[in-house]
């Protein structure tokens, strides 16, 4: 499962939006998706050295698959997947607390 479809997942489950019509969870998903992976990709620029964050460029121009990109990603940030998940827990109670 990639990060998008695990993230989605999660957010439907923890925020309770199984409920919804499916239309409406759409929406919400797409414009939440869209908010995580932004701060996902600042948090990833932020923990890159310059050159890092060049070679990181220059792989999502070049269209690498998904998991190259996140083996490049965990190779260069030790705790990758930590991150992730907090930055997506931090989404979370954010929209809980709204």
């Amino acid at each position: 499962m990639d990060n998008q479809t695990q993230i989605q997942k999660t957010i439907i489950e923890e925020l309770g939006l199984a409920d919804l019509p499916k239309e409406k969870q759409d929406q919400l998903l797409i414009k939440m998706t869209e908010v995580v992976l932004k701060r996902i990709f600042l948090e990833i620029m932020e923990r890159l050295n310059e050159v890092d964050q060049k070679d990181y460029e220059k792989k999502i121009d070049e269209n690498i698959a998904p998991e190259q990109l996140e083996a490049f990603l965990r190779e260069k940030i030790i705790d990758y997947d930590e991150m992730v998940a907090k930055v997506i827990a931090d989404f979370k109670e954010e929209m809980k607390s709204v």
